[in-house]
Order: structure tokens, then C-alpha cells, then sequence
């Protein structure tokens, strides 16, 4: 068996890090991608390989010569790679895919050996490796049957997104027996190229040996093991988060704050939202109306603010509405010229922003804490303002809402503002109704600035909602006045415009919620070497008690298990304890994890 890999293409979209070198010698974490893939294919005891040049190709040849391989390598030069495509670059190979059985490979792929293993291990002759489609992906796609015989190789006419589910992405590796390359291929390549040119693709001749009734081409879905296809700078930006070093991979994943959707089967316990709203119902109002939103420009924030208001049953004065929470809490906090309480551990944006935080760092076992415990901290201390994130984050703890307004009313007595963050109070299940989110309170208490994120309660991070309610005029003017004309975007305003149609799904989703909670403390609890933090919020904080790090088991969930949970080593506040945050997903997902701990900690 013979590997082909076609290696001309300019790369055009990486811009300038193809302007010296082709595509394929570019670094993925300090390692060219081709010096990586001839590895691997040394790696399978080859007979041969085969390298279609072009685009620097002196440059290429000359790298892969200087690399330590056992498997012989020959180079074909394309030397009209400007103007063609890679399907005349195969064709310059066609005499060689008459010679053996082969792996065809297009040399902006990176992946792991397990990837390759699959498709030179399979016994059916003539393979194309696929992957469920996602959302993406961009390139080649089949249709399969029952069997995982190629049906259609669809073009960019036929592509249906509502139909993404049965479809599936080829990886770019081919096995082409040399039979197959003998009575199908290499005649179809030659008449393919003949009639249409050459500024084709290799994947339009296999499209129409596809409709033939014997064509004798399955596809082998991939089961196992990372693969990326490296086109632009966004490309190769994912593809180091995904190959590097077990330590490394946590680190860069979580440097990027979300976006996870880009990362193939990659499940998501760090960040909070809620697994059952919007349910299908509420999605397909969104959907049916997305194209005019996506087309249309928001309202301005006078206007955003009156839904919010609306919805929450507020003065419309006294509501903001901002791009997710965080754009609310920079310029409240910044609007304070003196010292702000600021509890530790808790949301770290709160003290991020301020201008001079006095830390209250709660010191207890399991840190609990009482409204009496903040009042006793700071009753010696000038504040202009108090935050206060209940329940709160990372720990879960929650105080009482009467024991919350006794503390609003302690500090409407010594003029600081009390700023209470209640994105996580609908999961509570501590009292009938929680929030201090009412027009009388409101109105009883000026100095009460209530945030809220729309994101974590609501299940919706991707419109980034936040509100802020207060009944100072000159605390909403201050916010305000810096916020932008259109502060978020017209799907944000839609949500905000329908929500009150769904009031009653939405805490019947709460109900389901806090069963489901309730399900996976249980699971999580028969773990012996955890130790759980009972939580009010959408997120259970564990203690590793056996020995290992929180940084070692969060590593190991995303390495074996490709499971993202929050490492909270570096929290301030927890600093000489191991502690990990998990999300409350649905079931499933909860049981994935839970088994997945099991077997780590076991």
C-alpha cells in the first residue's frame, strides 16, 4: 500500500503565512503540519509515498527530505498549480494510483494516528473516511445508507441545512484499491478532466462514480480520535487548542471563553446555562422569524428597556437591558469613586471592575455564610457600595431573601449601595419566591441595584442578555449614559419581545431543572473521593479529597472523555484546596459525567 498526498495548492485564504512556504510546512503548535502527517505514515509501514508539489514545492521537497523516514518518498510537480485544481494534480498521479492500493490524503489535514489506523484497517477496499456533519464544517458531503454506501456526494445546490443531521463530511482521506483506481477511478479522472478542465475537484469525479449502479465505494464513519482541516487563520487558531499536550489543551480551551460549538463531540460542563428552556416550542418562534430579524436592525435601547421591563413587570425607568450582565457591572462599578465590598470566592468581574475593592474572603470549611457574617466584616469599613451574588458563584451558597433585605437595610442606613446579583436565583429551590426582583422592594429600597443575566437563568449565552433594575435615577443615568445606542441585537430584542408568551414553560422547565439537579448531586455524591457543596444554582462545586489535583481530573475528563468542567485551582478566595465546578446539563449528559468520574476516581 502507497500514500498520495496532494501538496499544491497556494493556501490563499492563510494569507501571509503562505507567502514563503506552502500550506502544508505551516506550524501547528511548532510542528508543520506535513512533518506531523509523514510521521504518522511512516508510522503505518508504507511501501511508498507520493507528494503532488506546487506552491514552493523546492521548499517542500527539500523539508521532507531532511526528516528521518524509512518509507521511500517521490515528488510530481504540478507546474501550473496558479491555474488548476486539485483534480489535475491527482491526475499527474494517475499512473501511480495504477500501481497499488492507496491512501489519499490532502495535506491540510492534521489528525491523530488513530484517524489513519481506522481507514488502512478497515477491510473494505475502497473507503472514503467521514464524520457526522456539524455546524462547522464546510466542504465534501455524502448522503449514506443503512450499509454506509455512498448514495450522493452532494454539491452546494443540493446542500439543505434543515437536513444536517443525516449528513456526513468527508475528512479528506481516501483508500482507493487499485483495482477500483484501475476500472473506475483513474478512466473517470481522465474523462472528467478532458471534458470539464482542470480547475475541478477530485471529489466531482467520485460524485459521478457514485451514480453508477456498482461503483463499489462505502464510507467508514470515524469513531475515534481529532481531526481538523486547516484553511484559514481561524482554522488553524482552533486546531492548536486541539492538538497539543494533554496540560495545554485545558489551558487554551479555557482561555477562549466559549465557542465550543467549533469543537467535534466536545461537551460543556464549565459554562451555566439552563438544559431545558427555550424548549422546542419557543426555538421554532426564533426560527421561523430569524431570517427578517437577521436582516432587520434592533430597536434602541429605550426600547429594549420596556420589553425588559414588561416582562419582569418593573417601572420601564428603571430598567437597563445590556449586552449580557457584563456590560451592565463595568460601569455601575466604575461610578463608584470610593471602596466596594467585594466577597471572595465569588463572580471575579465584580472586583475586576471596581476601583478599590475591599475583599471579605469567607474562610469557613464549606464556605457558608450568613448576611450577619457580611455586616460584622464591614460594619468598621466606609463603602459606597456591597456586592452580593446570591446564590452564589462558584460555592453555590445562598442566603435567605429575608436575611438579604435585612442586609439592604442595613446598608440603607449607612447610604451604600447594595448591588445583588440574581442570575442564578430561578434554580433556587429554598423558598417560594426568592428574588428581591419586585417593584415594592424596589421602590422601599433606592440604594438596591439588582443585576441579572439573562444568559444562565434563561438558557439563551449566545444572545448575551443582562438587566439591571434600580430605583435611583441617578445610578440608571450613569449606567446608562454609557451604554450604546443599540446595545444588543434584534434576535436579543425578539426574545424579550415573545418571553412572556412562555412564562409557564419556562418554570415548568425550572421544576424539571431542579429534578435533575437533584439526580446528579445523588450520582456525584456516591463518589467517595468527592466531596459536594450542596448549590442553589444551575452548577454543583466538588472538593477532590483523594489526593489528586483539581487541575489532574479536569485534565482527564477533557483528554479521555472530552468532558470541560471548571478547575477552580486558581480561584481567589480557594487557593490550597482542589476544587472542580459542574454544570447541571440534561441526564444524559449528567451521566456521562458522573461515569466518567467514576472511572477516573476509582
Amino acid at each position: 500500500m502507497q500514500a498520495i498526498i496532494l501538496a499544491a495548492g497556494m493556501g490563499r485564504r492563510l494569507k501571509k503565512l503562505t507567502k514563503d512556504q506552502p500550506k502544508c510546512m505551516i506550524t501547528v503548535n511548532g510542528i508543520p503540519m506535513i512533518e506531523r502527517m509523514m510521521k504518522q505514515l511512516d508510522h503505518c509501514h508504507l511501501d511508498r509515498i507520493i507528494i503532488v508539489t506546487g506552491h514552493k514545492g523546492e521548499e517542500l521537497q527539500s523539508f521532507v527530505s531532511s526528516l528521518p523516514l524509512s518509507t521511500p518518498v517521490t515528488y510530481i510537480d504540478n507546474p501550473v498549480y496558479k491555474t488548476t485544481n486539485n483534480i489535475y494534480s491527482l491526475y499527474l498521479a494517475k499512473d501511480q494510483l495504477l500501481m497499488d492500493d492507496t491512501i489519499l490524503l490532502e495535506s491540510d489535514l492534521i489528525f491523530e494516528q488513530e484517524v489513519l489506523t481506522q481507514i488502512i484497517n478497515d477491510p473494505y477496499p475502497n473507503l472514503a473516511l467521514v464524520a457526522h456533519f456539524e455546524s462547522w464544517m464546510d466542504g465534501t458531503v455524502v448522503l449514506l445508507d443503512e450499509q454506509d454506501n455512498i448514495m450522493k456526494f452532494l454539491t452546494r445546490k443540493d446542500f439543505r441545512f434543515e437536513d444536517i443531521h443525516s449528513y456526513y463530511k468527508t475528512v479528506n482521506i481516501y483508500k482507493f484499491s487499485r483495482s477500483f483506481s484501475t476500472t473506475h477511478y483513474v478512466p473517470f479522472l481522465e474523462a472528467y478532466s478532458k471534458a470539464l478542465g482542470n480547475n475541478e475537484y477530485y471529489e466531482q469525479v467520485l460524485k459521478v462514480i457514485s451514480l453508477l449502479d456498482d461503483h463499489d465505494l462505502k464510507a467508514t464513519r470515524l469513531e475515534n480520535g481529532f481531526w481538523y482541516e486547516i484553511d484559514d487563520e481561524q482554522d488553524l487558531d482552533i486546531a492548536e487548542s486541539i492538538f497539543t499536550d494533554s496540560q495545554s489543551r485545558l489551558t487554551r480551551l479555557s482561555k477562549r471563553f466559549g465557542g465550543y460549538w467549533r469543537y467535534p463531540g466536545l461537551l460543556d460542563f464549565c459554562y451555566l446555562v439552563n438544559p431545558y428552556f427555550p424548549n422546542s416550542r419557543f426555538m421554532g418562534e426564533i426560527k421561523a422569524s430569524f431570517e427578517v430579524l437577521t436582516t432587520s436592525y434592533p430597536s434602541g435601547l429605550d426600547v429594549n428597556n420596556l420589553l425588559a421591563a414588561k416582562s419582569l413587570g418593573l417601572d420601564r425607568n428603571q430598567v437597563l437591558t445590556g449586552n449580557g450582565a457584563a456590560e451592565l457591572i463595568r460601569p455601575l462599578l466604575r461610578s463608584f469613586n470610593n471602596s466596594v465590598g467585594v466577597l471572595r470566592p465569588s463572580f471575579d468581574e465584580y472586583g475586576a471592575c471596581s476601583q478599590n475593592a475591599i475583599y471579605f474572603t469567607v474562610t469557613t470549611p464549606d464556605y457558608t455564610y450568613t448576611a450577619q457574617d457580611i455586616m460584622d466584616f464591614y460594619k468598621d469599613k466606609e463603602l459606597d457600595a456591597l456586592v452580593l451574588v446570591n446564590p452564589d458563584n462558584p460555592t453555590g451558597n445562598y442566603i435567605p431573601k429575608n436575611e438579604v433585605l435585612s442586609l439592604a437595610k442595613y446598608c440603607k442606613a449607612r447610604s451604600i449601595t447594595l448591588i445583588l446579583d440574581e442570575s442564578f436565583i430561578d434554580f433556587s429551590s429554598a423558598e417560594e419566591s426568592p428574588s428581591l426582583m419586585c417593584q415594592e422592594i424596589l421602590d422601599e429600597y433606592t440604594n438596591l441595584v439588582l443585576i441579572k443575566s439573562i444568559s444562565k437563568s434563561y438558557g439563551v449565552p449566545g444572545l448575551r442578555l443582562g438587566l439591571l433594575t434600580c430605583s435611583d435615577p441617578e445610578i440608571i443615568s450613569l449606567v446608562r449614559n454609557e451604554l450604546p445606542i443599540w446595545n444588543i441585537n434584534s434576535l436579543a430584542e425578539y426574545f424579550l419581545q415573545i418571553f412572556e408568551k412562555y412564562q409557564s414553560d419556562y418554570q415548568e422547565a425550572l421544576a424539571h431543572f431542579k429534578r435533575t439537579r437533584e439526580k446528579l448531586y445523588q450520582s456525584l455524591h456516591s463518589i467517595r473521593q468527592l466531596k459536594l457543596y450542596p448549590s442553589q444554582a444551575n452548577f454543583i462545586m466538588c472538593e477532590i479529597t483523594d489526593g489528586c489535583s483539581a487541575t489532574q481530573i479536569a485534565e482527564l475528563l477533557l483528554n479521555r472523555y472530552n468532558i470541560l468542567v471548571k478547575d477552580l485551582s486558581h480561584k481567589p478566595g480557594m487557593e490550597g484546596r482542589e476544587f472542580i465546578r459542574i454544570a447541571v446539563r440534561t441526564e444524559a449528559d449528567n451521566e456521562r459525567l458522573a461515569d466518567a468520574l467514576k472511572h477516573i476516581l476509582r
